[in-house]
């Protein structure tokens, strides 16, 4: 009863705050428009034609060899590289975690985590073909093999398996330290060996977090585009295929039935996660560990775990280092010494290198505060408020976490290219640069709402209460109460905007035109002309303006952030 009229009053409270309820209405709105209805239309494009509701479209796309190949060939890909990133993940994570090892170890580690996050999706597929190609540094001019090949599945899946695995690594460190060590060391007590304790003891524990770990990082193989179309030569796959199905086929009708294909087996999968294994994991691991780790020491296990590691992430970057130095080669597979500066000339003087940087800069400056902005409101309300739509709201902007961002760039096309369900309603947004920002700011939504939904949880709602007491509405309330207590987690939200909408491909590869140059498709652009000397001068360059972004905006966070005090306090 108290609760029925505790949620009665919530709902009276809401109805009486016209700027709460014009929030939410153009919030739906929003998340409606642009993230349910480019699905919706997909659906609609390849289920229903001028003669009704058929499937003639899924069945010719099936008769297409190349389609059911690439389906085949994308779920291999996508299981074998979520295996080898969660198990060479658990292998960094458990060495931080588990075993004493000095500063070294340390720096690496992090500088592993951090390099996919601020680097193009694409940059270890050229270091790849640059290494290890038939004009590879390595197998070429080190090894005098002249018939490498680096293209196809294996090409894929190791660069794949390289660029995800640090995300598998940042998942279990955290599952690794709230694990208590008085169960391990109950099990040691007791004279099992270390290794009868990892496979009975901590294994188990991990279980729910290895599947989650492996249903990401496949999810983040199937969806990815850049490096397949760059590293996979003949090798189909599916966001390649929907691609090639538009450029090179120009069948809309048949790139949507496609991605239809591509979105279910995402689709399912992330419910698999999200609703499955996340609250699982949430209830295997609680809390913190109860006291502190007594790190592993013998040398028959720390000596040869450290230097496994060591190479293994010195490799990764030496993958990295690998693009800057491409760029200063005077003819790629020919003639690598003395270095030049003429490709960095060349992107400036030639091929509009300023307009390139100029339009990815200001377009992912435009994106990032107000993805921002809308993380931090959704996630207010999801948190902080009781009303019917709240379900929806959150479900719809982390449903973009699930959208391959190929399949989001067909949608786009097929729901805005002729207006709102062809009705020339809104038709002109296509082709523009509010397009793109739209992309950029669905893509980086789920990150931020996250981020703001876990910031939020910590604080109390007396706080609010009193500010609501005393006058405030809801604007007042949120502006002056709430988000300076989650100023960090909004700032973070802004840095992680900015870096994934300047470096993003798949999604918009699909929307952009010849209006605007951006720096991702040029680099792809390069990249697929065998033109490496360019494409790592931009690749080099992007990362430096990536990596300055972030230093200045972490600077900021420093300086601007939530104060030490209130951090210790919650």
């Amino acid at each position: 009863m108290a609760t029925r009229q505790g949620a009665s009053l919530d709902r009276k409270k809401l109805m009486a705050d016209p700027i709460m309820v014009t929030t939410i209405v153009v919030l739906i709105a929003f998340l409606t428009l642009f993230i349910l209805y480019p699905l919706a239309i997909l659906l609609v494009d390849s289920f229903i034609t001028d003669t009704g509701l058929t499937f003639d479209v899924f069945k010719r796309i099936f008769k297409i060899p190349t389609f059911k190949t690439a389906i085949t060939n994308t779920l291999k890909v996508g299981f074998l590289v979520g295996i080898l990133s969660t198990a060479v993940g658990l292998l960094f994570a458990y060495v931080e975690v588990y075993v004493r090892s000095n500063k070294f170890m340390g720096g690496l580690f992090k500088i592993v985590s951090l390099l996919p996050v601020v680097s193009p999706p694409f940059v270890l597929s050229l270091s790849m073909i640059m290494l290890f190609g038939k004009a590879g540094i390595i197998t070429r001019y080190l090894l005098g093999i002249f018939d490498n090949s680096v293209y196809g599945f294996w090409g894929i899946t190791i660069v794949q398996s390289m660029t995800f695995f640090p995300v598998c690594y940042m998942m279990f460190r955290g599952l690794l330290k709230n694990i208590d060590p008085s169960l391990e060391e109950a099990a040691r007590d007791m004279g099992a060996s270390r290794s009868k304790v990892f496979t009975s003891v901590t294994l188990p524990l991990l279980l729910p977090g290895i599947g989650n770990a492996f249903l990401v990082t496949f999810i983040e193989s199937i969806a990815d585009f850049a490096n397949p179309m760059i590293i996979g030569g003949s090798y189909d796959t599916l966001a390649t295929t929907i691609y090639l199905q538009i450029t090179g086929a120009y069948d809309k009708a048949g790139a949507a039935a496609m991605a239809v294909v591509l979105l279910c087996i995402t689709l399912v999968m992330f419910a698999v996660q999200k609703y499955y294994l996340e609250a699982k994991s949430t209830a295997t691991l609680t809390g913190k560990a109860s006291r502190q780790r007594m790190l592993i020491e013998d040398k028959s296990v720390r000596i040869p775990l450290t230097i496994l590691c060591s190479a293994m992430a010195l490799f990764v970057i030496i993958m990295y280092i690998c693009v800057p130095i491409g760029a200063l080669f005077p003819t790629w597979g020919y003639k690598f010494f003395p270095f030049t500066t003429k490709w960095f000339k060349l992107i400036f003087t030639r091929y509009k290198g300023f307009k390139a940087f100029k339009d990815s800069f200001v377009l992912s400056v435009i994106s990032a505060p107000i993805t921002a902005l809308l993380s931090m409101i959704i996630s207010y309300l999801v948190v902080k408020r009781k009303f019917k739509g709240k379900g929806f709201i959150e479900a719809v902007s982390m449903l973009a976490m699930a959208v391959p961002g190929t399949v989001l760039g067909v949608g786009y096309i097929r729901g805005f290219a002729g207006g709102v369900f062809h009705t020339g309603f809104m038709q002109g947004l296509y082709g523009t640069g509010a397009i793109l920002v739209i992309v950029f700011i669905v893509r980086s939504l789920p990150t931020g709402t996250r981020s703001g939904i876990a910031a939020l949880r910590q604080i109390d709602k007396s706080i609010e209460e009193s500010a609501y007491d005393m006058g405030a509405n809801s604007m007042k309330v949120f502006t002056t109460v709430t988000l300076p207590l989650i100023k960090d987690s909004f700032l973070s939200g802004l840095v992680t905007a900015f870096v994934r909408s300047i470096t993003a491909i798949s999604a918009i590869i699909l929307l952009v035109t010849p209006q605007f140059l951006l720096i991702t498709v040029q680099i792809n652009e390069f990249a697929e002309k065998g033109s490496y000397g360019l494409a790592c001068a931009f690749a080099t360059l992007l990362i430096v303006v990536t990596y300055t972004a972030v230093a200045l905006m972490n600077l900021f966070i420093k300086h601007f952030g939530t104060s030490r005090k209130f951090k210790e306090e919650i």
